[in-house]
């Protein structure tokens, strides 16, 4: 009897140990890279937040986004950006001001040289050359950047919101 209430006793206290491990893991904002169950998830950068919580007015009857200068956009499913953005997705883009409002992790559209029509990819780098700013960009989906730096004049909006 004293033998089965030790086991109990150690089992308990592993099944605790384990599961206020599984809680810390979980809640760590690296959880889906490091938890074992979950595999490998590729850490991909988040855009800058450019809509503050106090310009989302949600009513019954419909959404109101204080944003000035906002301008829809659609996408082409050329699979660059798959699972974000499909042919069937609307967007919503802000024309920046200035290369100080692109972020890496944004995405932003811009006018390239190698295609008919603009781009939209995800800035992976900015920095400053012997020309200016610039930004180096990819598709999600995509092996590598796209050629070439994109200066802030190539820029036509930074991606604020996708609705679905």
């Amino acid at each position: 009897m004293n033998k089965l209430l030790i086991i109990a006793f150690i089992a308990v206290f592993l099944a605790g140990a384990l599961s206020t491990s599984l809680i810390a893991t979980i809640n760590d904002s690296n959880a889906l890279k490091t938890f074992p169950f979950f595999g490998t998830a590729q850490d991909v950068l988040s855009p800058a937040d450019h809509i503050k919580e106090d310009q989302i007015h949600v009513y019954q009857n419909k959404v109101v986004l204080d944003v000035a200068d906002a301008s829809w956009a659609s996408f082409t499913d050329t699979k660059s950006m798959d699972p974000l953005l499909d042919s069937d997705s609307n967007g919503i883009e802000i024309k920046p001001a200035s290369s100080s409002e692109i972020k890496t992790g944004d995405i932003i559209s811009y006018a390239s040289p190698y295609v008919n029509g603009l781009v939209i990819h995800r800035v992976i780098e900015t920095g400053i050359d012997d020309n200016g700013w610039y930004a180096v960009v990819k598709g999600d989906n995509n092996p590598s950047a796209d050629p070439g730096k994109v200066r802030f004049g190539q820029v036509n909006g930074v991606l604020i919101g996708v609705i679905y």
